[in-house]
C-alpha cells in the first residue's frame, strides 16, 4: 500500500519549517520541496544546465550554483522570466518529490509545499492538508527579522500567495502559530497522534 501523505503548507514566515522539524523528530519522513529546489539549483545541480540555457551565464555563480539574487530581481520584475524559471524547476521538483515520497518509510509522510494551494500540482498525492497559520503581522515581523527585508518587499511576496482566509478555507487541518515555539510543537504532537490513528497503515 502506498504511504499516506500529509501536505504541509503556510504563508511565508508562518512556521512551516519549525512544524516540519517537529514531525521529523517524531519519526515522520519529511519531504521538503524547497530543500529539493535548493539541491537542484546548488553547485552543479541537476537544474543548472537548463537554467543556464534559459537565462544565460549571468544566472550562474562561479561555483556553478544559481545566483539567487540575480534571479530574484528578474522574476519579480518580469512575469515571463518567472514562468520560464517555473517551467524548468517545477517538473524537476515534482519528479524528485514523488520519488522521495515513494521511498519514504514510516507511519505516514509529510510533504512540505509552500505554494500548495496556489499551484494545485501536489493535491492529488495527499490524504490531508495541514496549514500552519498565523496573523499577517506575525508573518511580516518574522520575515523582516529573518531575511533582513523591508516591509514593502515582504508584503509583495505575501500578495503573490493565497490570502490567509483562502488557505484557512481550503485546509483540512490547521495549526495556529501566533504564540511560542513550544505551543507550535505541542500542536504538531497532537496532529501526529491524530494522523497515526487515521492514516497509518495497519495491515
Amino acid at each position: 500500500m502506498a504511504i499516506k501523505v500529509v501536505g504541509l503548507t503556510g504563508g511565508i514566515g508562518s512556521g512551516k519549517s519549525a512544524a516540519a522539524d517537529r514531525f521529523a523528530e517524531l519519526g515522520v519522513p519529511v519531504v521538503d520541496t524547497d530543500a529539493i529546489a535548493h539541491e537542484l539549483t546548488g553547485p552543479d545541480g541537476a537544474a543548472m544546465p537548463a537554467l543556464a540555457a534559459a537565462f544565460g551565464a549571468g544566472a550562474v555563480r562561479a561555483d556553478g550554483a544559481l545566483d539567487r539574487g540575480w534571479m530574484r530581481e528578474r522574476v519579480f520584475a518580469d512575469a515571463g522570466s518567472r514562468q520560464r524559471l517555473e517551467s524548468v524547476l517545477h517538473p524537476l521538483i515534482r519528479q524528485q518529490s514523488e520519488v522521495r515520497v515513494a521511498e519514504a518509510r514510516g507511519p505516514y509522510c509529510v510533504l512540505v509545499v509552500p505554494l500548495l494551494f496556489e499551484t494545485g500540482h501536489y493535491l492529488p498525492m495527499l490524504a490531508r492538508t495541514l496549514l500552519v497559520d498565523c496573523a499577517e503581522s506575525a508573518q511580516l515581523e518574522r520575515v523582516m527579522r529573518r531575511n533582513g527585508m523591508d516591509e514593502q518587499a515582504v508584503r509583495a511576496i505575501m500578495a503573490a500567495q493565497c490570502s490567509r482566509a483562502q488557505r484557512r478555507e481550503r485546509a483540512d487541518d490547521i495549526i495556529c502559530n501566533n504564540d511560542s515555539l513550544a505551543a507550535l510543537r505541542l500542536q504538531v504532537d497532537a496532529k501526529h497522534d491524530y494522523y497515526l490513528a487515521s492514516l497509518a497503515d495497519r495491515s
